[in-house]
């Protein structure tokens, strides 16, 4: 796949006890993205953070929490970005999602050693 010049990033907001059906969300989600044919996703583990209904999730010693913030990133063209958005709307019942362009300088794999030997 080739990625280029103008593009989108998307960012997905979430917590980690969110879930999907049984799964976490934002397993859920990565697996969505994956089966549309994104160029890919990462999910970050915050270690504090406060969402919309400010009430503080933290990682620290004293006061440990089971819901950390978690932040999906996904960058692609603005038409693969725009593709999955309906799926996302369904899927995140709380949270944030934000869109910006970017300009990405490299996107690149090597070559898995079983693609070359063939």
């Amino acid at each position: 796949m080739k990625l280029e010049g103008e593009g989108k990033l998307l960012r997905i907001f979430i917590g980690e006890s969110d879930k999907h059906g049984r799964k976490p969300l934002y397993q859920a989600i990565v697996e969505m993205l994956r089966e549309e044919g994104m160029a890919g996703a990462t999910v970050l583990r915050g270690v504090e953070g406060f969402g919309a209904n400010s009430h503080l999730h933290t990682a620290r010693i004293l006061r440990l929490s089971e819901d950390l913030p978690i932040v999906i990133e996904v960058a692609d063209t603005a038409e693969r970005i725009e593709a999955v958005m309906p799926r996302l709307d369904e899927m995140v019942k709380e949270g944030l999602v934000t869109l910006e362009r970017v300009q990405v300088v490299a996107y690149r794999a090597q070559a898995r050693k079983d693609d070359q030997e063939s």
